[in-house]
């Protein structure tokens, strides 16, 4: 049983990490940590942003997590897990698919060229106010249409 409530809780912590990431990109990073997160939006000019950091960040939280719960592998490291996967899956997607950061590969799935889409529609805007699409992962249909 704790197996099964340790995959829901993987799960639904990658949802939620959908869902946190949205609110904190538009409230932080288009906020008070624009200073760091506008690298992302503007011409690169090394392999490396400042904005890379936030990626560490949330690598150490879920290291974190999993580290302090690794006898027991309960809640703690399956939220730990979760963060993970979803940093891991946010990485391939958004570095690899959207951003081409790694030439690997591409698709023509109707569902990662619409989160590529949205996610064009997001880096129109150059500056830190009236963005739009600020999540990755679910792509509301109007912003892509």
């Amino acid at each position: 049983m704790q197996a099964l409530i340790n995959v829901f809780v993987v799960l639904l912590t990658i949802i939620l990490m959908e869902c946190f990431s949205w609110f904190i990109h538009k409230y932080l990073f288009h906020g008070p940590l624009w200073f760091m997160h506008k690298s992302h939006h503007e011409q690169s000019k090394s392999f490396f942003e400042w904005n890379d950091l936030f990626a560490f960040i949330f690598a150490g939280i879920s290291l974190f997590l999993m580290y302090i719960d690794k006898e027991n592998l309960g809640v703690k490291f399956s939220v730990g897990l979760g963060i993970s996967l979803y940093g891991m899956i946010y990485f391939v997607v958004h570095d690899w698919f959207v951003h081409r950061r790694f030439k690997a590969f591409k698709s023509n799935n109707s569902y990662l060229r619409a989160v590529r889409k949205a996610h064009k529609i997001h880096h129109k805007n150059m500056g830190k106010k009236n963005g739009k699409a600020f999540g990755l992962l679910f792509v509301r249909k109007k912003v892509t249409n």
